[in-house]
């Protein structure tokens, strides 16, 4: 696939040396036991040392069996896995070649079938119009400049009446720095373009656009969860580190909408 533009050329050579250095978010989760993993779709607490925490709201897992779940920009083999343990029809778009080749790793590995769709979430025309019950997406929102563009495509695939789950990033500490005893805002509220040093192209989106980004698609807001990371345990993690930053900065959201128009 040709990417639609400089900022996906950029985002997808960042992932693609993610999957090369074996980054965390590239690694499919081959250890889930299915037990637990329906035990956390029951609402339960679990112990693993799989971060089962980022799939929340936990809700959205139940009854989620023979559903038309698609994983938007979210390869790397496990929210999918964990969708296709419980017995979903699992779909996968995602940008980057590697991560998807994790996805089928996964499924190959616990055997449930898989589609696996390399496409920008900005142009979701290779994937069927209202199709899915359930479009399941992390905070890869933060690698595109204009969340309407998403917005307006995920509505295109979902069924009308279907939950679109999506995270963001809290726009105020989108950009934050340990400068030895704290961590500090590194950019100005005004600036919304980051550009990594690894070569990676990131946005900051606010609130109006986050919500009424949405609202104008004519998608319901169901409700908002904050991300649960800081009730995690990084105790050991060092100062600078991401697990570290997220018992102290706030972690994000994720909004539940519902497509009815």
């Amino acid at each position: 696939m040709k990417p639609v533009d400089d900022i996906a050329q950029s985002n997808q050579a960042l992932w693609e040396a993610e999957v090369q250095k074996g980054g965390g978010y590239t690694q499919p989760w081959l250890n889930l036991d299915r037990t637990i993993v329906q035990r956390l779709a029951a609402g339960e607490p679990v112990s693993t040392s799989v971060p089962l925490y980022e799939l929340f709201p936990t809700d959205l897992l139940q009854n989620i069996a023979r559903q038309n779940v698609l994983c938007l920009a979210a390869g790397g083999g496990q929210q999918t896995a964990v969708f296709g343990l419980l017995g979903a029809r699992v779909t996968v778009a995602d940008l980057t070649r590697g991560q998807l080749d994790s996805d089928k790793k996964a499924a190959a590995h616990y055997g449930y079938p898989i589609t696996a769709i390399q496409a920008d979430m900005r142009d979701l025309s290779a994937l069927p119009r209202q199709a899915f019950d359930l479009v399941f997406q992390a905070d890869s929102l933060a690698y595109v400049p204009d969340v309407r563009q998403v917005y307006s495509e995920v509505a295109k695939v979902l069924r009308p009446g279907g939950l679109y789950r999506v995270k963001h990033n809290q726009p105020a500490v989108h950009r934050v720095a340990w400068n030895g005893s704290a961590y500090q805002i590194a950019a100005p509220y005004a600036e919304t373009i980051q550009h990594r040093p690894d070569g990676g192209i990131e946005f900051r989106h606010r609130m109006d656009d986050i919500f009424n980004g949405l609202i104008e698609i004519g998608f319901h807001i169901l409700r908002v969860v904050e991300a649960p990371h800081y009730l995690q345990s990084f105790a050991e993690e060092k100062p600078g580190s991401w697990g570290h930053e997220t018992r102290y900065v706030a972690g994000g959201f994720a909004i539940i909408a519902q497509f009815t128009s």
